[in-house]
């Protein structure tokens, strides 16, 4: 496809659903639909980069998802520790620097001391920014900011009456990261799941019927395009 007349986003963001279902058709269990899912995002973090995307950030596990089963629970941290393991290397073949948002003290020690090493060894990368929330939830997230813009008021750090949305997107686990231009839900589904509420106010949203494992780069131009459709008013008066 020739993609030189179209628009193409910074930031992507992506809800990643239906492995669940994914593997239910194909008569699988659960965890096949979650490896096949982890599969898609490393070919989707190539053809990001290949497109142009500068930043690409995925929801890889809810706070919400605890509640799950304890084996499918499991499961998806083994894979994670497995991804974890691999994606040092990956990320550097590919100049890929790699941060990963949410709240860390529920993590096992050693997929924390994983992702702390993930992210000294590829910080330096100056290719494709790619963001993984993990543990996350955009609830969590705000409370967890404002914990901190409070104390640092208290302890004389910060001054409240020079509290901008500026100032207070610093507090938040996206700090340094632009606001998503695009956010794709794959599998049908059209709601946020509490998945980055502050950060996506003025974001073009795409709701793709497409199982996430069956996501790929065409689907993702496809949305690109649907993008290049919309006209980003920010509250003011478009074209007539």
């Amino acid at each position: 496809m020739d993609l030189s007349d179209m628009k193409i986003p910074q930031h992507v963001a992506i809800i990643m659903d239906g492995n669940g279902r994914w593997a239910k058709k194909r008569m699988m269990p659960r965890n096949m639909g979650h490896i096949q899912g982890a599969k898609t995002v490393e070919q989707i973090c190539e053809d990001a980069d290949s497109l142009g995307i500068k930043y690409l950030t995925v929801y890889a596990f809810s706070t919400e998802n605890w509640n799950r089963p304890d084996g499918e629970v499991s499961a998806i941290m083994k894979l994670l520790r497995n991804y974890l393991k691999d994606c040092i290397k990956r990320a550097n073949s590919n100049n890929m620097k790699v941060r990963v948002i949410g709240e860390r003290s529920r993590l096992s020690d050693d997929i924390r001391q994983k992702i702390e090493q993930l992210e000294e060894a590829s910080k330096n990368n100056t290719g494709l920014n790619f963001t993984i929330a993990l543990n996350y939830g955009s609830r969590d997230e705000i409370v967890r900011a404002v914990r901190r813009l409070v104390k640092d008021c208290k302890d004389g750090l910060e001054d409240m009456e020079n509290i901008t949305e500026e100032m207070f997107s610093s507090y938040l686990d996206t700090a340094g990261i632009p606001d998503p231009d695009l956010l794709i839900r794959t599998s049908g589904e059209e709601r946020l799941s509490n998945y980055l509420m502050w950060q996506l106010a003025y974001t073009e949203f795409y709701f793709s019927d497409v199982l996430w494992p069956d996501f790929d780069k065409k689907e993702l131009i496809r949305a690109i395009e649907k993008f290049n459709g919309r006209e980003r008013r920010y509250g003011g008066v478009g074209e007539e």
